[in-house]
């Protein structure tokens, strides 16, 4: 595997990390990152943070399976 696929990898990964803690941690920097804040931002509240947790596990599974191929 060539190092930028690997490190593009190892980020998506780090990111579905804290798109999964964003949904249960209630931090400024980690909302920084929430999906449901990035792309709707007068709309967001508690009750879409599960988008987050949705979208960090699928983010963190394609790119465990980019690892593993």
């Amino acid at each position: 595997m060539k190092s930028m696929n690997l490190t593009l990898a190892l980020i998506g990964i780090a990111y579905g990390c804290v798109l999964i803690a964003a949904t249960f941690v209630n931090n400024r920097f980690i909302a920084a990152f929430r999906l449901d804040t990035l792309f709707a931002p007068n709309r967001s509240s508690d009750s879409t943070k599960g988008i987050n947790l949705v979208a960090g596990l699928a983010l963190i599974g394609y790119n465990l399976y980019i690892l593993i191929r």
